[in-house]
């Protein structure tokens, strides 16, 4: 299979990481607007499930290192199977929340608040799991991001209240969402053997771990987004036949928002080898920046934010640009 041999080359994919994790949302605003998120992530579950095994079946199969795909699944012990599956139930419950706060919030707010918070709580859950690199400047580049989170959270107060409209339900659901996604990353990383080259019985190459938290993804899909089509945090009711009403546009768009996803994850976690569980992850949630570069300046989500707003904002990406950069010298 194919191993990152290299710290440099781990930071590159993280990078990559980052702006799959901040990019993938933008799928979800070109489908059709009648298209309700509930619906395109049917799409974007598939999608991610559909990559993990292409994934799998290409570069988790050739080359000497590690352990073939196959193979490796075939000796795969429950624990571990078990950790993996579940930490792609946690992950869709926690996403399944962002997108519904993307929805009603906007990317600009619902990214850096929702995933800030899990940047902060991964962290420190995979360093004390896995406790590689320097910790004082890992934790002072994620002392930087709780201070842009909080930057953009005050942008968004001065911005709903020119508008005269607070939709705390979007700032609620992103803080759920981000408090359970901190807690994922580290049951797939504690079903992988440390060192990918050298695999050990019964754990998990990196691909079978992914591909496994896909399953757990897909899964509890049909009771989360079952549950929430029957009873939806905005609109009305809907039945599995809407599914299908969808026109070619919407259910690519989801599809294509499920690869972008999962080509982040699946780099991550290979970068996770050299840079450590706790950089990897927290590198990779720089998406923060990526996706509120887009709903600033693509979406255009601060147009009507009063004066000073955008100020802040230009500083809020500096300072989380700032606490990116201590997390990556920390190893």
């Amino acid at each position: 299979m194919f191993i990152i041999e290299s710290y440099p080359l781990a930071v590159a994919f993280c990078i990559a990481t980052m702006l799959a994790w901040g990019s993938w949302a933008n799928t979800q605003k070109l489908a059709s607007p009648r298209w309700r998120f509930e619906l395109y992530y049917w799409d974007y579950v598939f999608g991610i499930v559909l990559f993990s095994l292409l994934f799998a079946l290409s570069a988790g199969s050739v080359g000497s290192g590690g352990r073939p795909f196959l193979e490796d699944l075939a000796q795969a012990g429950a624990p571990y199977i078990g950790s993996a599956l579940w930490g792609g139930v946690l992950f869709n419950a926690a996403n399944i929340l962002l997108v519904a706060a993307i929805t009603i919030a906007g990317m600009s707010v619902a990214f850096p608040v929702g995933i800030g918070l899990a940047l902060v709580i991964g962290v420190i859950v995979n360093y004390l799991d896995a406790p590689l690199g320097n910790p004082i400047i890992l934790f002072g580049g994620v002392a930087l991001i709780v201070i842009a989170m909080l930057l953009n959270a005050r942008a968004y107060q001065r911005l709903s209240a020119s508008q005269q409209k607070i939709p705390t339900k979007g700032l609620l659901l992103a803080v759920v969402a981000g408090a359970l996604m901190g807690l994922f990353y580290k049951y797939v990383a504690n079903a992988m053997f440390p060192v990918f080259s050298e695999p050990e019985a019964g754990k998990l190459s990196p691909y079978s771990a992914v591909f496994l938290f896909t399953l757990g993804i897909l899964g509890s899909n049909f009771l989360f987004n079952t549950l929430l089509m029957k009873t939806p945090l905005e609109g009305q009711p809907l039945q599995i036949k809407d599914y299908f009403k969808g026109n070619r546009k919407d259910h690519l768009m989801g599809l294509l928002g499920g690869v972008i996803w999962c080509v982040g994850m699946s780099f991550s976690i290979l970068a996770s080898d050299k840079a450590g569980p706790a950089i990897s992850y927290g590198l990779g949630q720089g998406a923060t920046v990526v996706a509120a570069l887009w709903g600033i300046f693509v979406w255009k989500e601060f147009r009507e934010a009063p004066k000073g707003v955008h100020s802040m904002l230009h500083i809020m990406l500096l300072v989380y640009v700032a606490g990116l950069t201590l997390i990556v010298a920390a190893r």
